[in-house]
């Protein structure tokens, strides 16, 4: 475990669900939290309580490159460093892929993954000039496996997966982290409010059918509880490069895995005829 000294996070979308519960958690031990949303009033209770010594709040739409990197300098200035920058804002787009419209996938992979992109790079000149910092890029079980319904929003986070594990090896050297956070299902407002839907084909409405029913039964965790999952993680040295949070989705994950070995091996002949083999 790293030492217990109070450390200064950047964390996005912190009005709500896990960026909320984690800026809590983060304050309750002591650190110093920088909580940005694109509604900072949602932040007012944290801020009164926590003063601007502990806690600023800042607005921002991840969207918008130039303001991420206005943020996280003013974030650096006020506080004089940064440890743990957390890429949280995002949300869940519905809709099935022959559904969507340009704008709608547009506007999912600029949120989750282009602001993510963006933030990191604000933050990575301040943490390589100290030689420290933790990068915590919040993904999902559907970074790594797909289902239907929500085709761009795995879009989106497949492809943060993609860059991240490149930026581990890229930054390792200079002491930075990275570590890729892939939840289950919680009890956030991923599906709820926040969540946007194409506007449905009725062609697909028996697939819609199915997946609410495989679907029904799961019991979604508890974002509170993911704070003491989330402080065992930054408190690693040194921390993983991914970790699930939730018990859903190891079991996915070897499950697809293992098909794509099957695959992968059924089909090697193809493979080694394709090279000339």
């Amino acid at each position: 475990m790293v030492g217990m000294s109070s450390r200064t996070w950047f964390i996005t979308g912190t009005s709500r669900g896990f960026g909320r519960e984690w800026a809590l958690a983060a304050l309750e031990r002591g650190d110093r939290v920088v909580g940005t949303a694109r509604n900072p009033s949602s932040l007012d209770d944290i801020a009164d309580r926590y003063g601007p010594g502990r806690f600023l709040p800042l607005k921002l739409d991840v969207t918008d490159r130039a303001a991420d990197f206005a943020a996280v300098q003013r974030a650096h200035e006020h506080f004089g460093e940064l440890d743990i920058v957390v890429n949280n804002a995002g949300y869940g787009h519905f809709g099935m892929i022959e559904e969507l419209t340009e704008e709608e996938a547009r506007d999912q992979l600029e949120t989750n993954l282009f602001g993510a992109l963006w933030v990191t790079q604000a933050a990575l000149p301040h943490l390589r000039e100290q030689g420290r910092g933790h990068i915590v890029q919040v993904s999902s079980i559907g970074g790594i496996s797909a289902f239907p319904t929500v085709g761009i929003y795995h879009a989106s986070k497949w492809g943060l997966e993609g860059f991240s594990q490149a930026l581990a090896q890229e930054v390792r050297g200079f002491g930075v982290h990275v570590t890729l956070i892939e939840p289950g299902g919680f009890a956030t407002d991923w599906s709820g409010d926040s969540a946007r839907r194409s506007a449905p084909i009725a062609a697909y409405d028996e697939v819609r059918a199915q997946r609410r029913q495989r679907t029904a039964a799961n019991v979604p965790g508890d974002p509170v509880a993911s704070a003491a999952a989330i402080l065992k993680v930054v408190d690693a040295d040194p921390p993983p490069l991914r970790c699930f949070f939730g018990t859903a989705p190891l079991g996915i994950a070897e499950a697809d895995y293992e098909a794509r070995l099957r695959t992968w091996r059924e089909w090697q002949g193809v493979a080694e005829l394709a090279q000339g083999g």
